[in-house]
């Protein structure tokens, strides 16, 4: 099966692994700090913060902002359900805006100026312009789980360059992997200190009343990464440009074999901007045959996503599809085709080449 994404480890990872599992730290140790800090020195962040997941990294960063009832936060309906999560973790109400033809994006124009914070997603990789984003003074965290790596004219996805908090995922069919994991970054000393708080229990440790003593002062969580986990995020991130170029040879290989054809192609980076390339996804007739046929095919596609306001569980947002007219519209001819570092030409040329056959 050729995946639609899939983890690049190399010996040197497995190294770094077994370098961890050999010594006398497996969950806090220090290649936590290691990870976090050549995380946050790519990006151009003062602070990163490591969690068990993206989804923990979304809820510890909602938690830090101080969102809870009686607050709206607005995001895109063109996401994994977490980006809605984040909200109901904290038990504010999430609401959608649509996307933007051009973009896929969200239409940051249309985020009513009254929500208490915006969680723009960073879809398939590609950057949202959040150079207005905080003209109404709303609390901004970014989803990035699609778009470490990727660049905007105010420098890398993750500088906070325009918004409080930037969330990172390192699942395995992302830029770079720690099996499950996830980071948050800003430039804020508090939001780093609670963002700390939250994702261990809420602990602080007070020496001075004997070095055994701590206190809970607020409700956390066990959303801590291990010390296996960072040291191969932090081998993995030597390679992160690597796998950024090959990422954005494989889209620009898939739009010159694709141009010309019935199939619609993804949104490109505008100038200033470099694409994440997380997902390739492009728009078909007939989606369920073609999902079907490639995958009868040994190609492993997948549909990216089934959007928010869809799942039951939505039905405290659900909102007619005429409300949400750009991403009914996207939806409806959706596919991811595989695109990941190790994808090889021939595989690449199987895959459009029966996708061709299935138009």
């Amino acid at each position: 099966m050729i995946q639609y994404g899939r983890q690049s480890i190399d010996e040197e990872d497995i190294a770094s692994v077994v370098e961890v599992l050999r010594g006398d730290w497996l969950t806090q140790g220090p290649h936590i700090e290691k990870f976090e800090e050549s995380v946050a020195q790519y990006v151009g962040a003062k602070y990163a913060v490591a969690y068990s997941s993206g989804t923990a990294a979304l809820h510890g960063a909602a938690a830090a902002a101080g969102l809870g009832p009686g607050d709206v936060v607005a995001t895109s309906p063109l996401t994994f359900m977490a980006s809605a999560n984040a909200a109901r973790f904290v038990g504010a109400q999430p609401m959608l805006v649509d996307i933007n033809k051009e973009t896929w994006n969200i239409e940051m124009s249309a985020v009513p100026p009254n929500v208490r914070a915006v969680i723009p997603v960073h879809y398939a990789g590609l950057p949202v312009d959040l150079s207005g984003a905080q003209k109404n003074k709303q609390i901004i965290i970014e989803d990035a789980a699609h778009a470490l790596g990727a660049l905007t004219p105010d420098g890398p996805v993750g500088n906070c360059a325009h918004s409080d908090m930037c969330c990172f995922s390192f699942h395995p069919v992302k830029p770079i992997t720690t099996a499950e994991g996830g980071m948050v970054t800003t430039n804020d000393p508090v939001l780093a200190e609670k963002l700390r708080l939250f994702r261990s229990h809420g602990i602080v440790r007070k020496p001075e009343n004997g070095a055994w003593y701590y206190e809970i002062t607020d409700l956390g969580y066990h959303y801590r990464m291990t010390d296996i986990q960072a040291a191969l995020g932090f081998s993995q991130m030597k390679k992160l440009e690597l796998f950024m170029v090959r990422r954005n040879e494989i889209a620009h290989r898939y739009r010159e074999l694709l141009a010309h054809t019935k199939i619609g192609l993804p949104p490109a980076a505008t100038n200033g901007f470099r694409h994440g390339y997380h997902l390739f996804p492009v728009l078909v007739e007939n989606r369920s045959s073609v999902f079907d046929g490639m995958r009868d095919a040994g190609i492993g596609v997948q549909v990216h996503y089934v959007p928010v306001h869809h799942h039951p569980i939505s039905q405290d947002i659900r909102q007619g599809a005429f409300e949400l007219p750009v991403c009914e519209e996207v939806y409806a001819r959706l596919i991811s085709l595989p695109i990941h570092p190790t994808l090889s030409n021939e595989d690449q040329d199987f895959v459009v080449k029966t996708l061709l056959s299935l138009q």
